[in-house]
């Protein structure tokens, strides 16, 4: 046996990272609920070639989301990678992959018709049914996502739905992605913003109504707000914000020190996205399709994150 072939032969064997990652998320996406929803949209036009299978389409979009990957760059990556073929059981000397423009057409069917948004939904109730997430509380946060600063493009300006804002001693450009979470750090809702909105202005919005508790840090504490949280009988655990010439006192600082332990579920989420997943830019131009690519995201990170509990109970 050629040294190239034992080699080949070794690494057939061994299972990689990304394929178990892959093999992981197979297991606990709800594919038949997620297709029930596209079908009705997916249908074959009289003229023209005739669509790829539904789920397939379905998995590429998921593998653009967990590797950052553009129409062509999807395309070519197929070609290229072994484990993206068996998720996607396609053998390239029999079947035809999919080109980038199929797949951007694919990709526009879903922003057109919105249906991210149902993933999430779709997924936050399937967490529910198995009591993953809960209700009782919600935890509220935002994260900027950088936008190309630079004029050299079509229009030759920047992005106008992006905007700057100052974050300690550093100006950023993008826009922001606000969320609120169950305490476990599950996301249920989420808002995208120019950069520059400030995050008490989107807080309602990211409330499902049914709260016992409410936290977030100091950037959402408000004295109106958290009056008429305990009149409503709701647990305040935003973080108390010290004044010019007025520190926290020591029972504020303690009382900080107590919820953070919560609040620092949200952050979770985050890190998926932006460390794990690399979503640290926008890849469209303007908020909703950011949006749209964010909510899926974030449905997906919340598989992400319950799979261990769902592939048990499986």
């Amino acid at each position: 046996m050629s040294a190239q072939a034992s080699f080949l032969s070794i690494a057939h064997q061994k299972k990689l990272k990304c394929e178990k990652f892959l093999n992981e998320m197979e297991q606990v996406m709800p594919w038949r609920e997620m297709l029930s929803a596209i079908a009705p949209f997916y249908v074959e036009k009289q003229f023209g070639r005739k669509h790829k299978e539904l789920k397939m389409m379905l998995k590429i979009y998921f593998l653009q989301q967990w590797y950052d990957l553009s129409d062509p760059g999807m395309e070519e990556s197929i070609y290229d990678r072994n484990s993206f073929q068996k998720f996607l059981e396609i053998d390239l000397l029999g079947d035809t992959v999919p080109d980038e423009t199929t797949i951007l057409n694919f990709r526009h069917l879903l922003g057109e018709h919105e249906l991210q948004e149902q993933f999430l939904i779709i997924v936050n109730d399937i967490l529910e049914q198995k009591g993953i997430t809960v209700k009782h509380g919600t935890i509220t946060d935002a994260t900027i996502i950088a936008a190309p600063p630079s004029t050299k493009n079509k229009e030759k300006k920047r992005d106008p739905e992006m905007h700057q804002t100052k974050k300690g001693n550093q100006w950023y450009f993008g826009m922001k992605a606000h969320i609120g979470t169950d305490t476990k750090g599950f996301v249920h809702t989420i808002e995208v913003t120019k950069a520059s909105v400030h995050d008490g202005e989107v807080q309602d919005r990211l409330y499902h109504g049914e709260e016992k508790a409410k936290f977030g840090d100091s950037a959402y504490q408000s004295r109106e707000k958290k009056q008429k949280a305990r009149k409503a009988r709701i647990f305040w655990g935003v973080a108390n914000k010290a004044a010019r010439n007025h520190p926290l006192s020591r029972s504020q600082k303690k009382r900080n020190h107590q919820t953070s332990g919560v609040r620092s579920f949200v952050e979770h989420p985050f890190q998926v996205l932006k460390c794990q997943w690399h979503h640290r830019k926008v890849r469209y131009r303007g908020l909703q399709k950011n949006g749209l690519q964010f909510t899926s995201l974030f449905a997906l990170c919340n598989l992400f994150r319950a799979r261990k509990a769902l592939l048990a109970m499986a």
